[in-house]
């Protein structure tokens, strides 16, 4: 239920009407603790329909919201409690924390000043208000300092062979310069016990990365030989453990176990480092048989708010966060699996007139193809919904798309199958629109709090599709976004 449904929020209504109104908002209270947030939201939204004129109605059904990454209805939600009652301080709370998820830093700070002006012995809003400052202060500094195009990035211009690795090293080393299969086994190993490879053979690895990607199409055709599988995989967003157990289910990738790991790599997750190096390596051993999709979370913005930047910078230092922007900047947009089944992080379009060739034709590299709008951000942060048709994306970004759009879009490109990701599922994955629209999501207890199951499909040569579903595995007792600065408690409290 979308948070524009609210009724008239000025209908005076009895008093037994606002004790069930009161009733139904303590049952979603008690559903939010018990992180059931879907339920929850329909219960805050029983309490609204109700008694319409409550702004801590609005405010909790925000939080709920944020809960569920519903970004955009989060913010209409805070609009609205905002509007009954101007002094409300959650109200404006809310909504900079909802605006902060969407990277509107200069919303969110607007009214993180409300709250501090509003409650000024609120020692948590100054220090969000603070953190909030410091990025917008530095997102202009950056914009100020801009090099011109003609300049060579750090990628471009990086001597390897000036790092020396010190002899008390005793980590995975490359064997004669290359990256083998021992290299990796053994760095996943090192990884388990929180561990972390020379930085040398870590940029190694990137820039290696990179210059495979920057001779990739923007659409990758892949073709299943008839003595393998490709297995695709969903968001795995930071959670190592759980990556590498997909290895154990599945097998490790190999030139006839295939992988399409399906963007959203890192972030969130507080071992986002340990994923993209082992997915980086593997795509460098078999370039052939791995595969990466950009993510929504493969971006700057996405980075400063949910952890990625925070961990390199922690772990490395803030030239390896660059090498990583610049070769996130590098990763393909679409895969296509035997000229039939289309694979994306997101989802569809605002048109309907979208051919595969104008998905192969993005210039990806140029940053405002990330703009509202534009192909490139729908390909990265649409969703699915049951009605048909169009509408407004419940994340602020992108938008909703129907089975109607779904079935067209297939027809006009011979296509049977459309996989996307990049939203939670309490088993792991979901079959929408008359089977013809498939999420797959691999993070087991999505943040250490929502208990869903993680997934996997396999595809066969002749693309018959199964299923693997699992449990989240222990990990280190570091909590998710654990490197977010402030903002890591933000979406939480």
């Amino acid at each position: 239920m979308s948070s524009d449904s609210n009724g008239d929020q000025n209908v005076p209504c009895s008093e037994e009407v606002k004790t069930k109104a009161d009733e139904a908002k303590d049952a979603a209270n008690k559903l939010f603790q018990a992180r059931k947030y879907e339920a929850a939201i329909e219960k805050y939204s029983e309490a609204i329909v109700l008694n319409p004129s409550v702004a801590a109605y609005y405010a909790n059904r925000s939080f709920a919201y944020i809960k569920t990454e519903a970004y955009g209805y989060a913010v209409a939600d805070a609009d609205s409690a905002v509007k009954i009652d101007p002094s409300y301080v959650k109200g404006y709370y809310r909504r900079a924390a909802a605006n902060m998820a969407l990277c509107k830093f200069k919303d969110a700070l607007r009214d993180f000043r409300i709250v501090v002006k509003k409650a000024p012995g609120d020692k948590d809003a100054r220090t969000r208000l603070s953190e909030c400052e410091k990025i917008v202060r530095r997102i202009e500094f950056e914009k100020a300092i801009v090099v011109e195009s003609t300049q060579k990035s750090l990628a471009e211009t990086i001597d390897v062979t000036t790092i020396t690795v010190d002899s008390s090293y005793d980590g995975p080393k490359f064997e004669d310069g290359k990256i083998t299969k021992e290299f990796i086994e053994e760095m996943m190993e090192y990884f388990k016990n929180q561990k972390k490879i020379h930085r040398k053979y870590a940029i190694q690895v990137i820039l290696a990365v990179r210059k495979i990607m920057l001779e990739t199409p923007s659409l990758v055709d892949i073709k299943i030989p008839q003595d393998s599988k490709l297995t695709v995989c969903g968001d795995v967003h930071g959670q190592f453990y759980d990556f590498i157990n997909i290895f154990n289910i599945n097998g490790v990738p190999s030139e006839t176990n295939m992988y399409l790991f399906n963007g959203d790599f890192v972030d969130r997750g507080s071992f986002s480092l340990e994923v993209i190096l082992t997915l980086f390596a593997y795509k460098c051993l078999y370039p052939n048989s791995l595969y990466l999709t950009r993510g929504n979370h493969e971006t700057d913005d996405m980075n400063k708010v949910y952890g990625f930047e925070g961990e390199v910078k922690a772990k490395y230092n803030d030239a390896m966060f660059e090498l990583f922007s610049a070769t996130f900047s590098t990763l393909p947009l679409a895969h296509l699996i035997n000229q039939k089944i289309l694979v994306v992080h997101g989802g569809l379009f605002s048109r309907d007139d979208v051919t595969l060739d104008d998905i192969r034709n993005i210039e990806r590299f140029n940053k405002k193809q990330l703009d509202q709008g534009s192909l490139m951000c729908e390909l990265l942060w649409s969703d699915p919904q049951s009605l048909p048709g169009r509408g407004p994306s419940k994340r602020g970004v992108g938008i909703q798309f129907g089975p109607d759009v779904t079935e067209t879009f297939l027809k006009r490109n011979n296509l049977d199958l459309l996989i996307r990701s990049h939203e939670v599922k309490e088993n792991g994955y979901v079959i929408d629109h008359n089977g013809k629209c498939i999420t797959v999501f691999s993070a087991p207890n999505y943040c250490d709090t929502i208990g869903n199951k993680g997934a996997i499909i396999n595809i066969t040569p002749d693309l018959k599709l199964s299923y693997k579903t699992f449990e989240a595995v222990p990990h280190p007792n570091i909590r998710p976004m654990a490197y977010a600065s402030q903002f890591g408690g933000l979406f939480t409290q």
